[in-house]
């Protein structure tokens, strides 16, 4: 519908700024002289579009202008509750659950078919109360500090701003300013011991759409490995890649991107035994070798 399409300009422009009539055409599927058209009723209707010429030229809503009506149709609010749903099965937040009971009472319609349990990353009671700490201590601008245990088994007093919290990789992270660096760093929860919110206010104003990260636990490295034809539905499963090669007898060839210092997929890969074998890169196979013979001296002894 028109009024759909209308409302959805409104929105992209207040969200991207300024942009030009191709990508909105290209955005809602219409060609360019109907964007241009949907912009002059816009523009008609009182909402104040500025057009610009040039290499940078363009359309956008003066800066002035504020949406304040209601805005969203009932199957798009069905995605917004199922979206807080889904993140309420995996943090316990007070203010989360007002969130989504503000938007429960906006309609009473509920027509998705989808629905979305991330309750596999709700953490133990120790996690849970780590996250409740920064959660104040990121509202409350004050320096959190604690001992953590890095990827090489090294145990370290840190000190940071905290900025945000993040699940990625099947755990939680804090993002923090770390003024030892003066840089941002990620941190994972599960490895943090004796964790306090100091009375320490932040040096500095911090934007997480800002933050660029350089952290060695999340170097990524890309594998490929030959697997036998019973271990395919585990590796789709569980490596998150894709089959590049399939051979007659079932057999194929995988490929799929990791955190190099993660646990998990290594320990896939080992619980294959024989029925995977890395063609590359080298040094992982070379790390799996090792391990194997590790493990054999071991049980030899």
């Amino acid at each position: 519908m028109k009024i759909d399409r209308l409302l959805g300009i409104v929105v992209y422009l207040l969200n991207h700024g300024r942009t030009s009539a191709q990508k909105l055409a290209e955005e809602f599927e219409v060609s360019s002289r109907t964007i241009v058209r949907d912009l002059e009723s816009l523009d008609q209707a009182g909402i104040p579009i500025q057009s610009f010429y040039g290499a940078e030229g363009g359309y956008q809503i003066m800066d002035s202008f504020v949406l304040e009506k209601q805005v969203a149709l009932n199957h798009e609010y069905d995605w917004i509750v199922t979206a807080l749903e889904g993140m309420a099965s995996a943090y316990t937040s007070k203010s989360l659950r007002q969130a989504l009971a503000k938007v429960q009472s906006m309609y009473s319609a509920r027509d998705t078919t989808i629905s979305v349990d991330l309750s596999v990353a709700s953490e133990d009671e120790r996690i849970k109360e780590q996250l409740k700490l920064i959660e104040n201590a990121i509202e409350e601008k004050c320096v959190v500090q604690f001992s953590y245990t890095n990827s090489n088994d090294e145990v370290k007093d840190i000190r940071v701003e905290p900025v945000c919290l993040k699940y990625k990789w099947y755990n939680w992270y804090l993002i923090g300013y770390y003024g030892k660096y003066q840089d941002y760093c990620m941190f994972k929860l599960v490895r943090m011991d004796n964790l306090k919110v100091t009375d320490i206010k932040n040096t500095k104003m911090h934007s997480p759409s800002d933050i660029k990260l350089k952290d060695s636990d999340d170097n990524i490295v890309h594998i490929r490995l030959y697997g036998k034809a019973v271990i395919k539905a585990k590796c789709r499963e569980y490596l998150n890649g894709r089959i590049t090669r399939e051979f007659e007898n079932g057999d194929f060839e995988f490929c799929f991107s990791v955190p190099e210092c993660e646990t998990f997929w290594y320990g896939v890969l080992l619980s294959f035994g024989n029925k995977a074998k890395i063609i590359e890169p080298q040094e992982i196979k070379e790390r799996i070798i090792k391990t194997c013979k590790e493990i054999q001296r071991e049980y030899e002894e």
